[in-house]
């Protein structure tokens, strides 16, 4: 109720404006404006990870892309949008693909880049109207009518704001959202689950960009007046003081930021100076102590602070929707892994090598050795996400030696990792769907237009499923992160399970669990096999593995020590040996 409340006296706030004096209806555009932007750079730096310059730079190229086409060639506004928008894709598009595979610090470098040459661009061209600027840019027309009325323009601004917002809040809940969302927890896991976690920074950065070209747009026609000066590095650095101060995690926060930097910035801009005799861009003075402040005691931004005082959203109920298709096991008993004569070297250290093993249908595995005996790496090469140096994988019919992670997680192949890999402020329920990304297909455009509902209700009554298939049902609306390690686990299994696999990678799953949650883990890894599902399981809980695996492979020093069943590996003597007589 008090969340409903505050919204709709949000609503009424911006209704009311055109109300005051034109000072604060130029602010409330001005702060639309800036909103649509921060709503894209919080999308990509605050939920994607990725930090970005560029953003005043690519609204400058909406604002003068329509400046120019309007005055020189009289072009409708409404065309040079669409120009404006296909330009900015195709910019975005070959700086993402340049970049964004290359990771660290190479996009925020390139933005500033690109914001620095296209700031001297617009400065020096004369078509484009060196420092002068262009002047006299056509205004807007709706059905023969102009848009010259500054109360009708603030309308127009804040709809568009509006609608994207309501697009971005689709987009992050939703099949590819999720998947977004889950970036910070590495590329690696989420490509484990199907999803090209280039492919998806591509989408957000190019997404952020014409949010930020749209937003150009609005603004030449409402000045029907450009220069370089509001496109400038200096701008795109206020953009993310912005995201920072009102809440980089949420796209309420944007446009929090939004307000508070614009309307402060007014302010400080008219009393500085008079304090200091002096003029300048003091603020920025003022905005840097206060993204100190932000950053050391309200990481969150002001919207977090705000959220903490909000009660917390209800849960939405899991309805009654028709289960998701499901994959046809293998014959039991079938090969269904097969490594053969796999070496990972590092230079001269060898950390897998000549490994050879088999998997059958309907079977558990279990993958030991002394800590350091190159387990884990095994696992990374039959998942792919390390390649390996020679030696073949073979999964069912399919060879997928060198083939990406997300390919292999499509033959049906899932995991779980040594280092639990969840979103900590994702709820329980949101990390386990993340499993069904490839149970679904529903795109970007859908997801935006929120077309997606059906398939998005299947997607979370699967994850119910799981969850209570494991035993934490009473934890699905709680934040991931508050649970406990061993109970987080297991959540990395219900995601496992969520993507309906033929062959389940487990790499320490019973670390961190208490005897009865171990038992519950065995008996459930036991149905499992019965239901026809192949396991291979790295474990150093010998106890918890010697009632519970069908076969052991035993490596020590990246190589193959020993095979055989449980009883044959607790007496054989270099497995004693290697173990210290701790079977």
């Amino acid at each position: 109720m008090i969340r409903r409340a505050g919204l709709i006296s949000f609503v009424m706030l911006l209704l009311a404006v055109p109300l005051f004096p034109s000072f604060y209806l130029t602010m409330g555009s001005y702060i639309g404006l800036y909103s649509i932007v921060a709503i894209g750079l919080v999308l990509l730096t605050g939920v994607t990870g990725l930090t970005s310059f560029g953003q005043a730079a690519f609204m400058g190229l909406g604002a003068y892309t329509s400046a120019v086409l309007t005055t020189q060639f009289s072009w409708s506004p409404w065309l040079t949008l669409l120009i404006a928008l296909a330009l900015t894709i195709i910019i975005a598009f070959i700086l993402g693909a340049i970049t964004l595979r290359m990771g660290g610090h190479y996009l925020p470098l390139a933005t500033i880049a690109w914001g620095i040459s296209l700031y001297f661009l617009f400065g020096t061209i004369p078509i484009l109207g060196g420092s002068n600027g262009i002047v006299d840019i056509n205004a807007l027309q709706l059905f023969g009518i102009e848009l010259r009325d500054e109360h009708i323009y603030y309308y127009l601004i804040w709809g568009v704001c509006l609608v994207a917002l309501w697009i971005s809040n689709n987009l992050l809940d939703s099949r590819e959202g999720r998947a977004v969302r889950a970036l910070k927890g590495g590329v690696s896991m989420v490509e484990a689950f199907g999803a090209s976690g280039l492919r998806l920074k591509n989408i957000i950065f190019i997404y952020s960009a014409v949010l930020a070209c749209l937003a150009g747009w609005l603004y030449a026609h409402m000045q029907r007046f450009v220069n370089p000066s509001p496109f400038g590095l200096n701008q795109g650095i206020e953009f993310l003081f912005m995201i920072t101060i009102g809440g980089a995690f949420s796209l309420w926060g944007a446009i929090t930021g939004a307000a508070v930097i614009t309307l402060l910035k007014t302010v400080l801009q008219g009393i500085l100076p008079k304090l200091i005799s002096q003029s300048g861009n003091f603020e920025i003075i003022v905005f840097g102590i206060m993204i100190v402040v932000v950053l050391q005691w309200m990481r969150g931004g002001i919207w977090a602070f705000v959220e903490k005082l909000l009660p917390s959203k209800p849960d939405r109920p899991i309805g009654n929707s028709p289960e998701l298709a499901m994959r046809i096991q293998p014959e039991r008993g079938s090969k269904l892994l097969r490594v053969d004569d796999v070496t990972k070297a590092y230079g001269g250290l060898m950390a897998v090598k000549n490994m050879s093993f088999e998997v059958s249908t309907g079977e558990i595995v279990g993958l030991i050795g002394p800590n350091g005996a190159g387990k884990s790496t095994m696992f990374n090469l039959i998942s792919g996400e390390l390649p390996r140096t020679q030696g073949n994988i073979h999964f069912g019919a399919h060879a997928i030696s060198g083939l990406h992670p997300s390919h292999i997680a499509r033959l049906g192949l899932s995991r779980t990792f040594q280092h639990v890999r969840l979103i900590p402020g994702m709820t329980t329920l949101e990390n386990v769907m993340i499993g069904a990304y490839l149970r679904t297909h529903d795109g970007i455009f859908s997801a935006c237009l929120r077309l997606n509902r059906g398939s998005d209700e299947r997607v979370r009554a699967e994850a119910a499923k799981q969850l209570r298939r494991v035993g934490l049902e009473e934890s699905m609306f709680v934040p991931a992160g508050t649970l406990s390690l061993g109970k987080q686990r297991v959540v990395e299994i219900a995601r496992a399970l969520c993507a309906d696999p033929l062959l389940l990678l487990l790499d320490e799953p019973a670390a961190g669990l208490r005897y009865l949650e171990k038992k519950e883990l065995a008996a459930l890894l036991s149905d499992l096999r019965s239901e026809g599902l192949s396991v291979l399981i790295v474990e150093h809980d010998m106890e918890f593995l010697m009632n519970l695996v069908d076969r052991f492979v035993v490596m020590e020093f990246g190589e193959k020590l020993a095979e055989g069943m449980p009883h044959e590996i607790r007496s054989n003597p270099a497995v004693l040996e290697a173990y210290l007589g701790g079977i």
